[in-house]
């Protein structure tokens, strides 16, 4: 029996008749609603004629998270008064209650995306339903612009709705072109903000890791909140670990602690769903921000924390990383503790702090890897995402690095189109990495057991399960513990898939969809007609057989296949290099420190940190690593500049793991000069012999390329005089074989060639430059060209210049003219003689006339003889 008074209290009914409105208008809508109107239930319900009297339609819902559409389906089953299975159902990836009765069907946005490959018509379903949109995962992103893709080309009579609980309607309208927008008014009672930041300074994340002293914070926030508040307790939290390390601290509290996460078995998040007549403490996720809404809640802690996906694409390292929450998940939170009454809120962070926080959180297509997506979007016919409505387009370098993964594991041909090959792995619901180790890895060690230990690496096992990933499969195989049922369930839906030799997922669409067998999509994705294997099944490698394989060996064989590129050798003193370049380290007490050779599973990469730390890895032997990462290996001839010298080798490399050397006696010689030039970049010039005669050149010549231009060589700046190697370097530097080399070569002789010969004005050099300069004591004086003086210098002694009237002039240039006194010191520095006799040397002769007084010091030195001597040998 429908529940009618429950249905007539949703908020969101004032809104259902202008969406109907929009949709039969536009075919497409934005609603936005504020958790708890009933956007997920009533809606639904609504389009698909099961309240209110409209025509029957079939409805698909789709959410972000597998526990929202199980909740999502129980409440509108519960509404109608009926069980799931009936006229609501919902498909998870591995679970499904649905029967042929169900028009309502709540499915995660990862089985919708699914059947939009196999299906791209979503034959017999007439409303698409996008809930939580605003939390801009990278499925939700895909599937809405594959369904405006749908509507645009196929089905234009396909209505669809995004659905958001914040006011960013606006660009959600832009995707669903120029969707009307409608707004429905929440229920919502006033909620007091109580800023709790902690007593003393806290660390703040990097990486996984959030401050002990921040979660006793907040542990002793949630006990405040219930000795000043009445009702229950929800607390933000950003992960699974620090909710069981909050819930230890909370041992003694005087109500029922609860933790809820995607982790978390079904009974504990039905009763968190559920009304109670005790009081309770909800230890959640960002699930409960707005997919969730836990009943009885008057008081939220808010820990300010989040967790968004990180990708090091140069390094291939992914991992979760904690971040302070935005403003606006910190807007939904609160709102949870004024949904049903007034309530509270406690902040654990300063109201200061509050407007720094970052606006919205960061769409996961900006900083998730990519190689999914690229191969989802590259079997819809669109390989680079270009022709597609997304709301954001994906970041450029994260793409290429996606497509390169996707070229390793064979799923693309070089020109982006899916293989036959790649079209199996899209449908297999797993990262391509682990969809490759998937189908190779059950050739060799067989399907089951390959399906077993891809469930343990496309959800991390627990940290007690160890780092070792052989032990955490048998743990996993002897658990009774909630990720172990999750793993089993995961292994048999695998373990159906790669026996089915299209790939399909076991969660097919309902039986009225009309969908038959399952065709390719037919927008210009047809696969490689080559059917080429993948790169890691050609080339050099050593197979390891496809015979029996024990345990240890067909986990390390699986982890290989999936993160080729993570390989490792030991270095020793459980530090080990990957192919990838990445340095990684075990942590101390582990089991695997002594292996000779790893595949790392598991790996995150601390903040100002060279090395990755290693999570997850089995023991491998070399041939293992040869075969599972044959794409990477290379031979050959390496010449190069390292360490200060040229090194000549020919070496076996597994991507940057170095597998062999030996020295070459006869290296190229054209590696040779390349390698030696290399050098002088990164070393200077420095390493040719330099003369004073040669350094006095090379600054005769930039001044006159300063001062005149062409035809006189630029040589101030090294990287000018590289780029001319071939013109004064030569034949010295192709005769070159080492550092020591280059130390002989006369860099004043080299420089010579660079001189404008052809044009007959290396004659003048002298003239326009001259390397001394005679002054009118007969002294012939060494002037500086030096560039950072801007001009020639004539460092000389004050009496030598006595008479001359006029600066000396070079290449029109005024030299600046350093005066010194008897004993060589600088006196006075002028650009203008004529000036200084007037002026200046009236305040040296003053100076300098006692300290000197064997010297001459004339009252009018313009009418004095020049002279270098003393006052005694002009006399004799």
């Amino acid at each position: 029996m429908i529940r009618q008074a429950a249905l007539d209290a949703l908020p969101v009914r004032e809104a259902v008749p202008a969406l109907v409105s929009a949709l039969d208008g536009h075919g497409a809508a934005v609603l936005c609603a504020p958790p708890g109107t009933g956007k997920t239930t009533l809606v639904p319900l609504v389009l698909a004629g099961l309240v209110g009297g409209g025509p029957r339609r079939r409805v698909v819902v789709a959410e972000p998270r597998r526990i929202a559409a199980r909740a999502a389906a129980r409440r509108m089953a519960w509404l109608l008064g009926g069980a799931v299975g009936g006229s609501v159902g919902f498909t998870v990836r591995g679970e499904r209650v649905a029967g042929p009765d169900t028009v309502v069907e709540v499915v995660t946005t990862g089985v919708l995306l699914q059947r939009l490959q196999r299906d791209q018509e979503l034959t017999g379903v007439d409303v698409v339903v996008l809930d939580e949109c605003h939390e801009r995962h990278l499925d939700a992103d895909t599937v809405a612009a594959f369904l405006v893709d749908v509507r645009e080309t196929l089905r234009p009579e396909l209505r669809l709705v995004a659905a958001s609980a914040t006011t960013d309607s606006a660009g959600w309208a832009r995707v669903l072109g120029g969707a009307p927008v409608v707004e429905a008014a929440g229920i919502s009672y006033p909620v007091e903000t109580v800023w709790a930041p902690p007593a003393r300074p806290v660390r703040p994340p990097h990486g996984m890791r959030v401050d002990p002293a921040q979660l006793t914070h907040v542990a002793s926030m949630v006990r405040r909140a219930l000795a000043e508040r009445d009702g229950d307790v929800l607390c933000f939290l950003p992960g699974v670990g620090e909710i069981a390390r909050v819930a230890g601290q909370l041992g003694g509290v005087d109500a029922e602690v609860l933790q809820v996460h995607g982790r978390a078995p079904a009974a504990v998040q039905d009763a968190a769903l559920t009304a109670s007549d005790h009081r309770r403490v909800i230890l959640s996720t960002a699930v409960a921000e707005s997919s969730l809404t836990v009943p009885g809640v008057r008081v939220v802690v808010d820990s300010g924390l989040a967790r968004e996906p990180r990708v090091d694409h140069a390094r291939g390292l992914g991992a979760l990383a904690t971040v302070r929450a935005s403003r606006a998940a910190g807007r939904q939170r609160a709102g949870r503790a004024g949904r049903e009454a007034p309530g509270a809120v406690y902040r654990c962070w300063a109201e200061a702090e509050d407007g720094r926080l970052p606006a919205f959180p960061s769409p996961e297509i900006r900083i998730a890897d990519l190689a999914q997506f690229a191969l989802q979007a590259a079997c819809w016919g669109d390989p680079d995402a270009a022709g597609l409505a997304l709301p954001d387009p994906p970041p450029a370098g994260a793409m290429a690095a996606a497509r390169e993964v996707l070229l390793a594991v064979g799923a693309v041909s070089p020109a982006g189109r899916p293989t036959a090959r790649g079209l199996r792995m899209a449908r297999l619901g797993l990262h391509p990495r682990l969809a490759r180790a998937l189908l190779d890895g059950s050739a060799a060690v067989g399907a089951r057991r390959a399906a077993e230990l891809v469930a343990l690496l496309s959800e991390e096992p627990p940290r007690e399960y160890g780092d070792d990933l052989a032990a955490a499969w048998r743990r996993a195989r002897a658990g009774g513990d909630a990720y172990a049922a999750r793993w089993r369930t995961e292994v048999a839906r695998l373990d159906r898939a790669v026996r089915d030799p299209a790939g399909l997922s076991p969660t097919p669409p309902l039986p009225e969809t009309g969908g038959s067998a399952p065709s390719p999509p037919s927008r210009g994705s047809a696969p490689d007609p080559t059917g080429a294997p993948p790169p890691g099944e050609r080339g050099p490698g050593r197979s390891p057989g496809s015979g029996a394989v024990p345990d240890d060996g067909a986990a390390g064989l699986i982890a290989a296949l999936a993160f080729p590129e993570r390989v490792a050798r030991a270095r020793g003193q459980g530090a080990f290099l990957m192919a990838s370049g990445t340095g990684a380290e075990l942590g101390d007490g582990s089991g695997l420190r002594q292996a000779a050779w790893l595949a790392v599973a598991v790996a995150d990469r601390p903040p100002h940190s060279a090395s990755a730390r290693i999570r997850l890895a089995a023991v491998i032997d070399e041939d293992t690593a040869r075969a599972a990462a044959a794409h990477l290996w290379t031979e050959g001839e390496e010449v190069r500049w390292e360490d200060g010298d040229l090194i000549a080798r020919a070496a076996e490399r597994l991507g940057a793991i170095e597998l062999s050397v030996r020295p070459l006696r006869t290296p190229d010689p054209a590696l040779v000069r390349a390698a030696l030039l290399d050098g002088l970049r990164t070393e200077g010039l420095g390493l040719l012999r330099w003369s004073p005669d040669a350094r006095a050149l090379r600054a005769r010549l930039g001044f006159l390329h300063r001062t005149l231009g062409a035809p006189w060589p630029d040589v101030e700046e090294d990287g000018a005089l590289l780029a001319r190697a071939d013109d004064w370097l030569e034949p010295e530097l192709s005769r070159a074989r080492r550092r020591s080399d280059l130390g002989r070569i006369d860099a004043g002789q080299a420089l010579n060639r660079l001189l404008p010969w052809a044009t007959g004005e290396a004659a003048r050099l002298d003239e326009l430059a001259p390397e001394r300069l005679e002054v009118p004591s007969g002294s012939r004086i060494r002037l500086d060209y030096s560039a950072e003086h801007g001009q020639p210098v004539l460092a000389v002694k004050l009496q030598e210049l006595f008479g001359l009237a006029e600066t000396p002039k070079v290449a029109g240039v005024p030299v600046l003219v350093h005066l010194l006194s008897p004993a060589g010191r600088p006196a006075a520095v002028t650009a203008d003689l004529a000036s200084f006799w007037q002026g200046g040397y009236r305040a040296v002769r003053a100076e300098l006339r006692g300290r000197y007084p064997k010297h001459p010091w004339p009252e009018d030195p313009a009418t004095a003889e020049p002279t270098r001597h003393t006052n005694a040998r002009l006399r004799r």
